[in-house]
């Protein structure tokens, strides 16, 4: 049964670090802040989701578990919204898409408002 227990973990290890590794290279290889960003955000919380729950499951202990469990929650709810957060400060503070991108939508928005479009009345 140790066997059984050493090759599940030895997965979960490995998916954990595949996944953590594409959010490293997507860091590295991604054209602009915005998009790195998303890689680091996406495939960084399932890497260390999976590395969190590897441990848990490694150290056969409840208590672990479930505190491993609680950190990969905690970290699942919390990464998304601070990405979002912080690709939106670097937006206000000048940070532009790169020419592939197709369209800032929160730019458009921005010139809407700034005419006056949209206003009733």
């Amino acid at each position: 049964m140790d066997l059984v227990w050493a090759i599940i973990v030895a997965v979960i290890l490995v998916g954990g670090a595949l996944f953590a590794l594409i959010a490293a290279i997507g860091i590295v290889r991604l054209p602009d802040l915005y998009s790195r960003m998303h890689a680091a955000s996406k495939a960084g919380t399932v890497g260390s989701g999976l590395l969190l729950l590897a441990v848990g499951i490694h150290s056969q202990d409840l208590s672990i578990l479930a505190r491993a469990l609680a950190g990969f929650v905690f970290f699942a709810l919390t990464a998304p919204i601070a990405a979002h957060l912080l690709a939106r400060a670097a937006h206000e503070a000048g940070y532009r898409l790169t020419e592939p991108s197709v369209r800032d939508e929160l730019l458009l928005q921005r010139r809407i408002a700034k005419r006056g479009y949209g206003k009733k009345g």
